[in-house]
């Protein structure tokens, strides 16, 4: 679905997002607890930016000084060059088959084969970790990947809608902190990882209904409730710097 309103003109994918727009604000005025029908099935790209993104990218700007030397991100590059500019010096990308052109790593996370030892200086990896069902396994092989003082930059869903197309037989898991606090610790030192947990009761609702940010207002989103997590962000250095953090 987000690849097909990519392709749309410009001009007809501003116009469509105005009116989406319109209507999800009045819907989310007046309320749609008792609707069974969520304002978007794409989490709210096709009316602006989605609530979890709006999380996962002031996590990424917080932490850019990391994005730097190898980084590795998955499916495309565009947190890297957005985050990492030129302080890149080298950038792959991991695919779990050869159905993207531009991936130049191919393979499924959970392999110890797929990612080369000790390479990267940083690992993007942005909703990714629900869709791979040995999660252990798969933060064993970044743990590996990284080279030592290396940053794995982290994050995974809570409470959030599952996808309907392209992962719909793939999205095995939504964590909590706690969960993921347990699976970093074991291969990362646990003084070497810093959770956070981004959302709360007005935040996880409108991202059920798949409201845009544009509709509900960050100030909405930005306060902090534990008990209702949209997004779990970690950060984890590998080895010889983790006192730094």
């Amino acid at each position: 679905m987000r690849e097909r309103i990519r392709k749309w003109p410009r001009s007809v994918r501003l116009a469509a997002r105005a009116v989406r727009r319109v209507h999800g604000l009045v819907a989310m005025r007046i309320g749609r607890i008792r609707s069974v029908k969520p304002l978007s099935r794409n989490w709210g790209y096709d009316r602006g930016k989605p609530i979890d993104r709006h999380y996962i990218e002031g996590f990424l700007g917080r932490h850019s000084s990391d994005v730097r030397g190898y980084v590795l991100e998955v499916q495309e590059d565009d947190y890297s060059r957005r985050f990492g500019g030129n302080r890149i010096i080298g950038q792959d990308i991991l695919n779990v088959d050869d159905s993207n052109p531009r991936a130049t790593i191919i393979g499924d996370l959970a392999d110890p084969t797929t990612l080369p030892e000790d390479r990267f200086d940083c690992i993007i990896l942005t909703q990714t970790l629900h869709l791979v069902f040995d999660m252990g396994a798969a933060i064993q092989n970044v743990h590996r990947a990284l080279r030592p003082g290396g940053v794995l930059l982290l994050t995974v869903p809570g409470i959030t809608p599952l996808d309907r197309y392209e992962f719909l037989d793939s999205w095995y898991w939504s964590l909590t902190a706690p969960a993921l606090k347990r699976l970093l610790s074991g291969p990362f030192e646990p003084s070497a990882v810093r959770l956070e947990s981004h959302g709360n009761l007005c935040a996880a609702t409108a991202f059920l209904h798949a409201a845009a940010v544009e509709e509900v207002g960050q100030h909405r989103l930005n306060s902090v409730d534990p008990s209702y997590p949209v997004t779990i962000a970690a950060r984890a250095t590998k080895g010889a710097e983790a006192e730094l953090i």
